[in-house]
């Protein structure tokens, strides 16, 4: 058997590699191990351990990062997967093949700065994208769709169901999910608008992973988590609940700001309210051209199915138009799917798997 490890950066980065874990296991030709950098707080660790726990995969870690990363590399792996480069060139040893699943696909050029030469082999989501990328002049790539969402094809609808009993929804409401980026964001404008929404809306709360992990983004869990407490129907998912997948498929709204999330939604084909009224930092407020070399901006201006919003007062009387007409922008949403994501099957993660074995 070929051993296969998924270094996965942050916790948020696993539902990217959970579709690719499930189609090694079919395959029963791989032995599988799962790592993540070991932090001050053990906290995602221990998630991520409980999760391989359960799914009988092996899970390494160390006492320190140091450790971990000398337990990794003593392991001699044939395949490591990355969601980043992050700690790469410690892990890889000369014959190992080294394969990226990028964790976002959203408006951030981290998408084509965080590369390395030591990637043997790069998952792409979408056709232009790879055009972009081979453009500049990368050849390591194979146009695979995007793995995270494999798993609207798969997740029991059982699974969906006890989520929403879990959360306790009204079933006899719409359910808007409201998930932000941690920044830019758009929660500070946003968050005090939500409850005018509770009497006739669910609403979801899904964080970005560093609104709970990063303290200089405390404050987003905070003012959120005053919210749940406040109002019936706004539910914030704990950091904890790190899958988006299920709340897309219970959803029938996405409200969100530069999050991947708007590129991931666009198979439900539901709308889309992309609120683009953020809290920047003071640098970026004097410098804005600082802020706008870190967006893919030709990206942002291409977007043409979501509904805009600039001001915050805007916010209310689009949420009741968009549901009320659901399908307005259903063609610009199909478009932009066949655009943005290939082959939109559930086997982006097989397509991965068969490139890496050829």
């Amino acid at each position: 058997m070929k051993k296969v490890l998924f270094e996965t950066h942050h916790l948020y980065y696993w539902p990217n590699f959970l579709p690719i874990v499930q189609e090694l296991k079919r395959r029963n030709q791989y032995d599988i191990h799962v790592s993540i950098p070991k932090r001050s707080s053990c906290f995602e660790q221990n998630i991520l351990m409980k999760v391989c726990n359960d799914i009988d995969i092996r899970f390494i870690t160390a006492n320190s990062e140091v450790q971990r990363i000398k337990n990794i590399f003593s392991e001699k792996y044939d395949i490591i997967i990355v969601g980043n480069i992050g700690k790469l060139n410690k892990i890889v040893r000369k014959g190992t093949k080294a394969i990226m699943v990028y964790h976002g696909i959203g408006l951030k050029q981290s998408y084509y700065n965080d590369m390395h030469d030591r990637i043997d082999l790069r998952a792409v989501e979408s056709v232009s994208r790879y055009n972009k990328l081979k453009n500049t002049g990368c050849d390591n790539l194979v146009l695979t769709g995007f793995t995270k969402l494999d798993r609207l094809f798969t997740i029991p609808d059982g699974k969906i169901e006890k989520k929403k009993n879990m959360i306790n929804l009204d079933q006899s409401k719409k359910t808007i999910l409201y998930a932000p980026s941690y920044y830019p964001t758009s929660i500070e404008k946003v968050c005090p608008l939500l409850p005018d929404l509770n009497n006739d809306f669910n609403i979801i709360i899904k964080l970005h992973g560093f609104s709970w992990e990063k303290k200089k983004y405390y404050y987003q869990n905070a003012l959120c988590n005053e919210l749940d407490k406040a109002n019936e129907n706004i539910h914030l998912l704990k950091n904890y609940d790190y899958d988006i997948i299920p709340y897309y498929k219970m959803s029938d709204m996405l409200l969100t700001d530069l999050s991947s999330t708007m590129f991931e939604y666009l198979p439900i084909n539901k709308p889309i309210i992309q609120v683009q009224c953020y809290t920047l930092k003071f640098m970026h407020k004097i410098f804005k051209n600082r802020f706008f070399r870190k967006i893919d901006y030709q990206r942002m201006l291409n977007v043409n199915f979501t509904y805009h919003i600039k001001d915050p007062s805007e916010l209310l009387s689009r949420v009741y138009y968009a549901i009320d007409n659901i399908d307005e922008m259903s063609s610009q949403r199909i478009n932009a799917t066949e655009h943005y994501l290939y082959k939109l099957d559930g086997k982006a993660s097989s397509r991965l798997i068969d490139a890496f074995e050829d």
